[in-house]
C-alpha cells in the first residue's frame, strides 16, 4: 500500500469518532491541524457554545444549526469530512429545572430530541448525542428525570433509525451489558448504541452489544487494537481556549494511527477496523475519502 498524508497509508480514513469545535475557539483551524497529521473524517458533536443553558426550544435551534454549519465550513476551508451528531446535553436537564422545575425541563428536553431526530432524518446529521446521564450524583428526583430523559432519547433514536453516543459515568462490562438490555428493551438494536470516553478496555466488548469509543490514549490505543470491531478511537477534544488541547488535541488520533501504520507487518488491516468497518456497521455508510460526505 503506497504513502499518503502525514506517512499514513493512501487509501486510509482516519477517523476521530467524538469531537468538538467551536466558532469561539480554533474552529475549522483545529481540523486543518488533524487534516495536516493525516486525520480525514471526524465525528462532530453539538455543544452549548455560548456557555449558557438552554431554556427554549429556540436556544437548541441556534445551537445545532451552529454545529451544522461548523460541519460545512470544516468540509469546504479543510477537505476533513464532519459528520454532525446533535442531542441535548444530559447535563443540560438538571441545569434546566433549577429554572424550569422537572416538568417543563423534560418537555424542553424531549422537544429538542426530536428537534434532533428531524435533523438526522433530513440527512443533516448522522447520530442523537450526547445522550445518557450525568456522570456525577444527583438527588433523587433528577436521577428519575434524567432515566426519563435517557429513554426518551433512546426511544427518538429507534423512530430516527440512528444511533446513539452516550454520555454517562464510567461502565464496566456489566455496565455494558445493561446498556444494551435498556436498549433493546426501546426497540433501539444495542449495536447502535456508542458508549462515548470509554477510559479502559472492556474484554470482549463486541459480545455486549454496546460500541465503545476508545479514548486515544497510547497506552488504551496498544490494549485495544486486536479487538474485533465496532469499536472507535476519540479524542473528545473540547476546543476550549480557557482548556488548550482538552481532554485530548484533535491531532492525536492521526498521530496513533501513524505510529501503528509504522510498526509490524499487518499493522494497517487492524486500523481498518475502528476506521471502516466499525463506521459501517454502526453507521451504516462507508467514510469516504474526499469531500462527498456519508454515502447512506
Amino acid at each position: 500500500m503506497s504513502t499518503g498524508t502525514a506517512g499514513l497509508p493512501a487509501g486510509l480514513p482516519v477517523v476521530d469518532h467524538h469531537c468538538h469545535l467551536s466558532p469561539r475557539g480554533e474552529g475549522p483551524a483545529a481540523a486543518a491541524r488533524f487534516r495536516a497529521a493525516g486525520g480525514t473524517h471526524l465525528f462532530l458533536a453539538t455543544q452549548n457554545y455560548d456557555g449558557a443553558t438552554p431554556t427554549r426550544l429556540e436556544d437548541y435551534q441556534r445551537q445545532f444549526e451552529t454545529t451544522v454549519s461548523l460541519a460545512r465550513r470544516i468540509r469546504e476551508e479543510t477537505g476533513v469530512v464532519a459528520y454532525v451528531v446533535l442531542a441535548p446535553y444530559p447535563v443540560d436537564l438538571l441545569r434546566a429545572a433549577e429554572s424550569l422545575g422537572i416538568p417543563a425541563a423534560l418537555e424542553l428536553h424531549r422537544q429538542a430530541l426530536d428537534l434532533a431526530g428531524k435533523e438526522v432524518r433530513e440527512h443533516r446529521a448522522v447520530a442523537l448525542g450526547e445522550v445518557g446521564r450525568p456522570h456525577f450524583p444527583v438527588a433523587e428526583d433528577l436521577a428519575r428525570a434524567a432515566d426519563q430523559a435517557f429513554g426518551l432519547a433512546l426511544a427518538a433514536a429507534r423512530d430516527a433509525d440512528c444511533p446513539v453516543v452516550v454520555h454517562s459515568a464510567d461502565l464496566d462490562r456489566e455496565g455494558f451489558l445493561a446498556l444494551g438490555r435498556e436498549a433493546t428493551a426501546a426497540g433501539l438494536p444495542a449495536g447502535r448504541v456508542v458508549k462515548h470516553y470509554a477510559r479502559s478496555r472492556i474484554g470482549d466488548a463486541a459480545a455486549t452489544g454496546v460500541v465503545p469509543s476508545y479514548l486515544a490514549r497510547r497506552d488504551l490505543v496498544k490494549e485495544v487494537l486486536d479487538e474485533p470491531a465496532p469499536w472507535f478511537l476519540e479524542t473528545d477534544f473540547l476546543d476550549d481556549p480557557s482548556r488548550p488541547g482538552a481532554v485530548l488535541d484533535l491531532a492525536t488520533v492521526p498521530r496513533r494511527a501513524a505510529a501503528i501504520a509504522a510498526g509490524a507487518p499487518g499493522a494497517v488491516e487492524r486500523l481498518w477496523g475502528p476506521f471502516v468497518t466499525s463506521v459501517e456497521r454502526v453507521y451504516g455508510f462507508r467514510p469516504e475519502l474526499g469531500p462527498e460526505g456519508p454515502r447512506r
